[in-house]
């Protein structure tokens, strides 16, 4: 190998390491605060992450950088969740009940304690993360609902509120022990989605409109 070469290498393998503790850092932050809330204390992620309290920190220098990038994380996941049921399933609402099962394991509920205090809501990078994300949602709900598999009296909003109540934890509580019954209680979210519908529900449905004004 070149001396260039070998110096090229040596210099890529720092940054490769870097991206990798950042990965670490994000998912044991994740964990963290789906068992115990955002206020947990930074140097425990660090331990569960397997790096030092100086590198969490040069990665995400306050609790704010680290929150925002957890909810960016959790986004993008979930979006690809929706993009990828929209793809492989021929039944739209099949799609609709994949995306929902599999944004619950996401622990898209956990997002909802996070998003309050100092969190930068306006940030660019969570608007972008949040316009995908609707987008893909919209989109399956717009497809079961004009094939006629969903009922036509709920919106978009409906269904991530429904989402993140039914699947959000309890931080620091026994209640990781009642994530075997959201699955369920999901399942009978989504069978209430299904058309023909059975009953007519009160009020009016819920835009993503409605809920980023009540945010």
């Amino acid at each position: 190998m070149s001396p260039a070469a070998t110096e090229a290498r040596r210099m890529s393998r720092p940054r490769a390491d870097a991206l990798r503790n950042r990965e670490r850092i994000v998912s044991a932050a994740r964990e963290m605060f789906v068992e115990y809330g955002p206020e947990v204390p930074l140097d425990e992620i660090a331990r569960r992450a397997g790096v030092g309290n100086a590198t969490l920190y040069r990665h995400f220098p306050d609790r704010a950088v680290l929150v925002r990038e957890v909810v960016i994380f959790v986004m993008s996941r979930t979006t690809e969740r929706a993009t990828t049921a929209t793809a492989e399933e021929t039944d739209p609402f099949a799609a609709l009940r994949r995306f929902v099962h599999e944004a619950a394991d996401e622990r898209i509920g956990a997002l909802c304690p996070m998003l309050s205090g100092a969190f930068d809501a306006d940030h660019p990078d969570l608007h972008a993360g949040r316009e995908l994300l609707e987008e893909a949602v919209h989109g399956l709900v717009e497809r079961a609902q004009s094939a006629g598999r969903m009922r036509g009296d709920v919106a978009v909003g409906d269904l991530m509120v429904a989402l993140s109540q039914l699947t959000r934890p309890l931080p620091g509580t026994a209640c990781l022990n009642m994530d075997r019954f959201v699955h369920r209680h999901l399942q009978l979210f989504l069978d209430g989605l299904e058309a023909p519908a059975r009953s007519e529900l009160p009020g009016a449905a819920a835009t993503l409109e409605d809920l980023r004004s009540s945010s």
